[in-house]
């Protein structure tokens, strides 16, 4: 499954870890994903989205 929010696609953005002696190595800012019970298409799915799609109310979440 790949990392990436199913509302707004929001994927990891990658950077530098630099150390106090300036060593350089890669790192990735991975994106706040949930498993949400949501309304898709009049239907009932679980999909991966970030928390902010679901604070902003992108997402309808189905009833329990």
């Amino acid at each position: 499954m790949a990392k990436m929010c199913e509302v707004c696609g929001k994927t990891p953005v990658f950077g530098n870890r630099v150390s106090h002696a300036h060593n350089v190595s890669s790192r990735r800012w991975m994106p706040n994903l949930q498993r949400v019970r949501a309304i898709v298409d009049g239907s009932v799915k679980r999909i991966s989205v970030c928390t902010r799609c679901i604070r902003s109310g992108a997402v309808k979440k189905a009833a329990r």
